[in-house]
């Protein structure tokens, strides 16, 4: 009950104690919430509106971009495609970047930490729609290289590091199954060749691989569910 002093009414100690708290507990849910903001999940609408203005042209607005010579990035591992987007900028005090793409860079450049986190995230929730095995000759190679590895060659195989079905392992090898085999195959080629150098495992297995086995097994990928 409130009792009036000096003509203004007082309010009991007991209910002040009661609003203090509350409104201490609401700076702490408003602070907490504000660092989840900052530090919690992605967020996916700014990632997909990145996506929309940024990316759409060479990948599509889902990831499935219809040019073979850009990767599809539909259902792939948010945390390989942070990495990569990471990848294609130059360091500070590094000539280089770990991954040269003229192209590339240059969007690479304009995105932010968490622009990268969240159109990464947004990507890696879109539903893949796979590409296709060609030629029925190359893929029986390609089979045996994926599954096997080539012995002779010190070659391991493809499966162990990107899963049989080609999912690969979140966070540590991307998804390969279905992508484009044109992709694939110049992304080899770039191990082999030194062009791309950000992947010390994957320039060594691809210097021991002929074109026809980068060939065959990236054939074989593009067919792999």
């Amino acid at each position: 009950m409130m009792r009036a002093v000096g003509g203004r009414k007082q309010i009991p100690a007991a209910v002040r104690s009661t609003i203090a708290a509350l409104i201490v507990l609401a700076a702490a849910v408003l602070a907490g919430t504000d660092a989840a903001a900052q530090t919690g999940k992605p967020d996916v609408a700014k990632g997909q509106q990145i996506a929309g203005q940024v990316c759409v042209a060479c990948h599509g607005n889902d990831g499935n971009g219809t040019a073979a010579a850009n990767p599809k990035l539909a259902a792939q591992h948010p945390e390989y495609l942070a990495k990569q987007l990471a990848n294609f900028k130059v360091k500070p005090g590094a000539k280089q970047a770990e991954r040269a793409n003229a192209v590339m860079a240059g969007f690479a450049a304009t995105l932010s930490d968490d622009d990268i986190r969240n159109v990464s995230a947004y990507y890696g929730g879109q539903a893949l729609k796979p590409s296709a095995a060609r030629n029925k000759e190359l893929v029986e190679i390609g089979q045996k290289i994926y599954r096997g590895g080539i012995a002779e060659k010190n070659v391991p195989a493809c499966a162990g590091c990107h899963s049989p079905n080609g999912a690969g392992i979140p966070a540590q090898y991307p998804r390969l199954g279905g992508q484009w085999s044109e992709y694939t195959e110049s992304q080899l080629v770039a191990f082999r060749g030194g062009a791309r150098h950000n992947s010390e495992q994957m320039t060594a297995i691809a210097a021991r691989m002929s074109d026809r086995e980068i060939k065959a097994v990236s054939d074989y990928i593009a067919g792999l569910r």
